[in-house]
């Protein structure tokens, strides 16, 4: 498959950045769940502080960031601009939403093996599915554990 064809079909990484674990700031996190109808009064008080690094990143040594470009994973809830937290500790298993190296270029896709075969699949029926050979050019860089993107 030539390079061209492939950027027409996969979600591409506008940006990578490094975990800094530095960065601490810890937020207030409420004691009780919180409902989507009316507040409760009693509810007004705060439990702890989180620290969404201690939350969010289980290994700092091997996970980075990524800001995502493309729509072709859109039903598995990741969007143009939204920022991954990609794991390069976790193995990559069937079913795993992987940051990629493929042909030279990066993309963000759901792996899935069928016995020896390996398969990049897209989550949106306009952007086709991608068949790893043996010759292509092909690396897992990390799983993804969470997706970071702006509420509409």
């Amino acid at each position: 498959m030539s390079r061209d064809i492939i950027k027409n079909h996969i979600s591409n990484i506008a940006k990578i950045f490094s975990f800094d674990k530095r960065t601490r700031q810890k937020l207030p996190l409420f004691i009780s769940k919180i409902s989507a109808g009316f507040p409760s009064p009693a509810d007004d008080f705060i439990e702890k502080k989180l620290d969404l690094n201690e939350y969010l990143i289980k290994k700092p040594a091997a996970t980075f960031f990524v800001q995502v470009e493309g729509m072709s994973m859109i039903g598995a809830g990741i969007n143009s601009g939204d920022i991954l937290i990609v794991d390069r500790s976790l193995e990559a298993v069937d079913n795993s939403i992987v940051v990629a190296m493929f042909a030279g270029e990066f993309t963000i896709k759901r792996l899935k093996k069928k016995g020896k075969s390996i398969y990049l699949m897209a989550e949106n029926p306009d952007y086709n599915n991608i068949t790893v050979t043996a010759d292509d050019d092909f690396e897992v860089w990390g799983v993804v554990t969470y997706v970071i993107h702006r509420v509409k």
